[in-house]
Formats: C-alpha cells, structure tokens, sequence
C-alpha cells in the first residue's frame, strides 16, 4: 500500500512505489485523505497488474540532436574519437529533432557524405558508428526512442561508393589501408640511428633525447602490437616480468586488455627497468619520459613521438635510417603480421593480444596465414 502524510497545508502526499513497474518513486498530492485513499486502492491494483496509467507514464523528451549529445558526453564520456566524429554531426544536424532519426534520414545523411562531402567510407563509419552509440545511450536513459534502429540496421558495406555515389560525387573514394612492413636491414638501420644518439639533417644535426626509451619503445611495438599511446602512458606497474604481461588500462577503444610479452620484449624491458629506474623501481612511475600525465598532453605526446620517428619536413629516425614511407604505426601491422605468420594461435586469440574489435580488421593479416600454407603445396 501507498505511504501517506499529511502536509503542513493539510493536504495528503502518497508516495507509490513498485519496483520493476515504476522507474521512479511517484508523488500524487489530494485535497483529503479519503480522496486519496479511494484513487491510491485504485492505482494499486492497476500497479501491481503492471499496468501505468498514461497520465503517470514519463513522457519521452524531445531533444534537438545536439542536446542529445551534450548529455552523452557529460554523462557517458565517449572517447576522443566519436567526440571528433560528432563535431560535424553537430554542425550540419544539431538543431533537428531526435525525432528525425530514422531509416529515410539515415539514408539521406550516408548519400551526402558520399556524393556532397565526398569522405572516405572509413569516415563516413566513424560518424555513423559515433551517433550510433549516442543514441544507444539516449534510449537507454529513455530520452528516445528508436524502433527501427536505422543506425544498426544497416547493410554491410554501406559506406562503400556504388556506381550511383561515384557519378553523383564526380569521385570513388575508398578506404586506403597501409600495409607497410619492416624490410630486410631495416630493424637494424633503425637502432643504429637510435643508438647513435643524432638525427643528421640539413641545418644542423639533432641530439635525440632519451635513447633508451626510445630502443625500448620501438623494440615494444614490434613485439607487442601495442599501440603507441598505449605504451607512452604505461606505470612501471602495469609491466609483470615474471608473468611475462603487461595490463593495459588505457586503450583506443576503452576496454582493458592484458598482453603477452615476447622473450625478447622481455629481455629488452628487464634492461631498460634496471637502467632507467633502478634495481627498486616505484611502480607509479611512468615506463616512459615523454607524457607528464595529464588529458590534454596526450595529444602533443602523441603528436611529438610520431613526428621524432617519422617526418616529411625535418627527417626523424625512420627517415633518417633511409625507411622510405615508414610510420610509427606500421609497427603495430608488422608485429601482427607477424603473430599470424610465427604462431599457431587463433584469430580470436590474437585479437585478444592487439585488441582489434573486429574480424574485419583482421582479414588481411589472415591472409599471410594462407600464403604461408600455400608453401607446403605440392
């Protein structure tokens, strides 16, 4: 039964409660108590039928698409990522209706990405898959709703110009998926420069800084698949020599993650540990030198490191090793490449280690695999 008292003003305040049928405590106020005895029997018996009547039902809110995503990223805290795929979401649609979300606009807003703004189909995923999960969000909390979810509906391979998108747009733009990998000599002409401490450039040489963090950090990414923002912001802590791991908290994708330490990435962080930060070492102590530890410093951590490795105005440690078009984050495919070419773990496994969401991703990396059988072919 409804709880009841009496106000100051002498009217009667029920408060019903039902868990499983009502979201929220619901407050009714009546003139006398006899009133209010006589509708809450009558409310009741509806609640516990399960059934709300209509004029206690919350009613949904109805939210401009920007006001949607104010409330996801102060409630929910989207990675970087989606934030940057939301801005221009903002800019061409934020002031319609949520109510304007369905397959049609959905539809129209993937044809002018492709035949008006031209995106690559990866872009036009990141946008799509941002205010996906915003929505899945908002109808979560019951801001909205969504009954024919025409941002998970959608066929596999919508992002990809057909014949109609390229003669609209003037352009077929596809994704450009690099698949640079390490060439014979090359593992070596890279520590060279690093261990000789000077990148040679025109003006006047440059002393690099921090030689061993970067030996380090190189050798890493090629025996961990980690990428280099989760490596830069590890703790001493995070790193367990004698179970060969280390625990990943930071990720691109927001899911935590333990990796598989190589011999050798062993073999090179017990060195760098007992050089670096001594036979003690404080496990809340950064791995590495280069990120002080705040948000905004990521980004120009990020920024730093890939330019000191790779560089078209002033040539960085690849550049300067005579890699022609080598990037720091070729360094994530090779070592993948090279988990599907020297072992015998699964796909499902090996995604475990470089925390790739999606098979899809890992298709052309499976292929190695079977050029690799082909070999023992009669």
């Amino acid at each position: 039964m409804a709880n009841k008292r009496q106000l100051s003003n002498g009217t009667w305040q029920y408060t019903f409660k039902r868990k499983g049928v009502l979201e929220k405590p619901l407050y009714l106020t009546f003139g006398n108590e006899a009133e209010g005895d006589e509708y809450a029997a009558r409310l009741e018996a509806l609640l516990a039928r399960g059934i709300v009547p209509t004029e206690h039902q919350r009613r949904e809110r109805v939210l401009t698409i920007a006001e949607l995503v104010r409330e996801y990223e102060r409630d929910s805290h989207p990675s970087k990522k989606d934030q940057g795929a939301l801005g221009p979401v903002l800019r061409d649609h934020g002031d319609s209706s949520v109510t304007v979300i369905n397959v049609d606009w959905v539809d129209a807003w993937i044809a002018t990405m492709k035949r008006v703004e031209t995106l690559a189909p990866a872009s036009i995923r990141a946008r799509v898959g941002a205010l996906a999960r915003c929505t899945d969000w908002g109808v979560r909390k019951k801001l909205l709703t969504l009954p024919d979810t025409p941002l998970r509906n959608l066929p596999d391979g919508y992002a990809q110009y057909t014949k109609t998108d390229e003669a609209e747009a003037g352009v077929k733009r596809e994704d450009v998926e690099r698949d640079r990998r390490l060439e014979v000599g090359e593992y070596e002409k890279i520590l060279g420069v690093i261990e000789g401490g000077v990148l040679a450039r025109k003006q006047r040489p440059m002393p690099l800084e921090h030689n061993k963090a970067l030996r380090c950090l190189f050798i890493l990414a090629l025996e961990s698949a980690m990428r280099m923002r989760e490596m830069f912001t590890l703790t001493v802590g995070q790193v367990d020599l004698p179970r060969r791991t280390v625990f990943l908290d930071r990720t691109k994708n927001g899911s935590k993650r333990q990796v598989p330490l190589t011999t050798v990435a062993v073999a090179e962080l017990r060195g760098y540990l007992k050089k670096v930060h001594g036979s003690a070492p404080d496990p809340t102590a950064r791995l590495f030198p280069w990120w002080s530890g705040g948000a905004k410093d990521m980004d120009a951590t990020s920024d730093y490191l890939s330019k000191l490795f790779h560089n078209e105005r002033n040539p960085g440690i690849f550049d300067v090793a005579g890699c022609v078009d080598l990037k720091f984050h070729d360094l994530r495919h090779e070592a993948t490449s090279r988990l599907f070419e020297r072992t015998k773990l699964s796909e499902t496994e090996i995604m475990k280690i470089t925390g790739h969401k999606s098979h899809r991703m890992l298709m052309r990396y499976a292929n190695l695999r079977a050029s690799d059988l082909s070999k023992a072919l009669w």
